[in-house]
């Protein structure tokens, strides 16, 4: 099922899908005992784990709530560019969420060595299963990339593999480390966090334009039998 919402700024937006947080990991704990979610990097899911930490430190059972990552940069988890340093110094470090929920991917190893690393710490969380996180968390670049998944790259076509190196030729030419689209498909819950004008135009195309997955990746995203929820604020939904 898919689930369009819009909230009218960045801080309800950031409040929205907070509480939609809460809910599926307090659905998931009394249910199974324990909530996954994958997080992402990015100026909008920074704004919500700021929110997170400031005002759900009790709302959450943090002990039983167990976090990994949809993507990371090929970068030393000190780096500025890191998503888990991101996450670390806005939300993880200031909830109580033991050390050892943190599954973290290791952007300082060789780019094939850590994605073989994550492939392994899925494997051994999930036994072997194929992994389906409670919630999944992407963003979408103004290039219609999520993830780490870009328009063009071989880890747009990868269906066998959970995890994959993915080099990105941009002005960086950079290596991340991603998860694949069978792994984000079979998610329960998935959410795009996309906010601000500039992301109008790709947002169109994305949602409303002509299916193009090599162009557009983030079209690929439809969950096999879970939700995919779009949070978007009013500027970037303005053309829909």
């Amino acid at each position: 099922m898919t689930n369009i919402r819009v909230a009218p700024d960045v801080a309800t937006l950031a409040r929205q899908a907070a509480d939609t947080i809460q809910n599926l990991a307090n659905t998931s704990i009394s249910q199974a005992g324990r909530f996954s979610i994958a997080l992402s990097g990015g100026s909008t899911p920074k704004t919500l784990f700021q929110l997170l930490a400031a005002e759900y430190k009790q709302k959450i059972d943090w002990k039983n709530t167990q976090v990994f990552w949809s993507d990371e940069r090929c970068v030393p988890p000190d780096d500025a560019d890191s998503n888990y340093k991101m996450a670390r110094e806005t939300l993880l470090e200031i909830v109580p969420l033991p050390a050892s929920n943190i599954y973290r991917i290791k952007g300082e190893l060789e780019p094939a060595d850590g994605a073989t690393q994550y492939d392994e710490t899925l494997r051994s969380y999930f036994h072997d299963q194929l992994p389906r996180f409670d919630l999944i968390m992407l963003g979408m670049g103004d290039d219609g990339h999520t993830a780490s998944l870009f328009p063009g790259t071989d880890a747009v076509n990868e269906r066998q593999r959970w995890v994959i190196p993915n080099h990105v030729v941009s002005a960086k030419q950079t290596w991340r480390i991603t998860l694949t689209v069978p792994v984000v498909n079979n998610a329960a819950n998935v959410m795009f966090l996309v906010a601000g004008t500039g992301k109008a135009e790709r947002l169109k195309q994305v949602i409303q334009g002509e299916f193009k997955p090599n162009e557009l990746p983030s079209q690929l995203i439809k969950p096999t039998d879970g939700n995919l929820i779009w949070a978007i604020d009013q500027a970037a939904a303005s053309l829909l």
